[in-house]
């Protein structure tokens, strides 16, 4: 039997992206193999829950559990895999923040299953049904997860050593964690964000940035920017300013707006709340100098209105965690 430390990765409610974030350290994989031992991972490893259960609590070195909470069978498996784990990481947007699939908090789960099984265009559901816990059929029943009517982070569920944000985590992060674990060296204060660079996006870009305002939105198919400038100075919603650095600005360096993947900089809490302040400063407000007063709000919507989705744009990758964490219903 291998005597190196036993290592695991984990989905819940994920895209697997985080996995191909592990296949892309290339041939750095074979110095994690030859220092770890991947017991369990369901996208590239055949390893089954009842192994991780038979193990000693404490038994695994690391567990990179990536994906939201979305139903019990996630938060079954984050409080095993907290147990049977030294280091659990929340690994990835959806692991730290909720990500993409707590968007969905913005609808109850009747809407959602009405979305997705009843009023889908794509479906022929003419009796209606969607998914129960339990369904009985000639043979016994059968069981699925329960859905839950809130999507929450890792964080929000089990108690995490480390968050390690992303969409996915950038290669060279996860080298870097990994050889500070080899390294023997003493490892960050529980509960530190890892993986990161020191500042935001928007310091670590390489446009030139001036004071200019704006007095119009763009979508992203709606105008060509220049290569050189700061894109929320052309008028293109960038969340560099509102997101934690260390992907090395990959977006705006391709001429792509940052979507917020590494969640909120350190000393903010609500990265959607940063981002609407930033718009409000950047934002043209010479012209309503001689405006009368009651023209004031239409100029300011009209501006802000090419956006179609606010809590899409400001929280697409953090609404789990966010002040307000989704639609509440009375």
């Amino acid at each position: 039997m291998s005597k190196k430390p036993k290592i695991a990765m984990y989905w819940a409610s994920a895209c697997g992206g985080c996995e191909v974030s592990l296949a892309n350290v290339h041939e750095v994989l074979l110095d994690i193999d030859a220092n770890f031992e991947l017991v369990f991972c369901p996208c590239l490893v055949d390893g089954k829950i009842k192994d991780v259960e038979a193990m000693d609590d404490g038994e695994l070195l690391i567990t990179f559990f990536n994906g939201a909470i979305r139903n019990s069978e996630n938060e079954e498996m984050a409080h095993l895999l907290r147990k049977k784990t030294k280091i659990l990481i929340a690994y990835g947007a959806c692991s730290k923040d909720g990500g993409i699939p707590a968007l969905a908090n913005l609808s109850s789960k009747e809407e959602l299953f009405n979305t997705v099984y009843i009023n889908n265009p794509s479906i022929d559901n003419p009796k209606g049904i969607i998914p129960q816990r339990v369904t009985i059929v000639e043979e016994g029943e059968l069981r699925i997860p329960e859905f839950y009517n809130k999507v929450k982070s890792l964080g929000q569920t089990v108690d995490v050593d480390y968050f390690m944000p992303g969409c996915p985590p950038e290669p060279d992060q996860l080298i870097n964690v990994v050889n500070l674990v080899l390294s023997g060296a003493e490892l960050p204060p529980k509960g530190s964000v890892i993986g990161v660079g020191k500042t935001t996006v928007c310091e670590e870009c390489s446009r030139k940035k001036s004071d200019k305002k704006i007095s119009r939105i763009y979508r992203t198919y709606e105008i060509i920017p220049d290569e050189e400038t700061c894109l929320l100075e052309q008028g293109i919603v960038c969340m560099g300013i509102a997101t934690r650095g260390g992907c090395g600005g990959l977006c705006p360096n391709v001429n792509m707006p940052c979507t917020g993947c590494y969640g909120p900089p350190a000393g903010v809490d609500d990265q959607g709340a940063k981002m609407i302040g930033a718009l409000g400063a950047i934002i043209d407000i010479a012209a309503i100098k001689d405006m009368p007063e009651e023209d004031i709000p239409d100029y300011v919507d009209n501006i802000l209105k090419s956006i179609p989705d606010y809590a899409g744009t400001f929280y697409k990758f953090s609404l789990a965690t966010a002040l307000v964490n989704g639609r509440v219903n009375k």
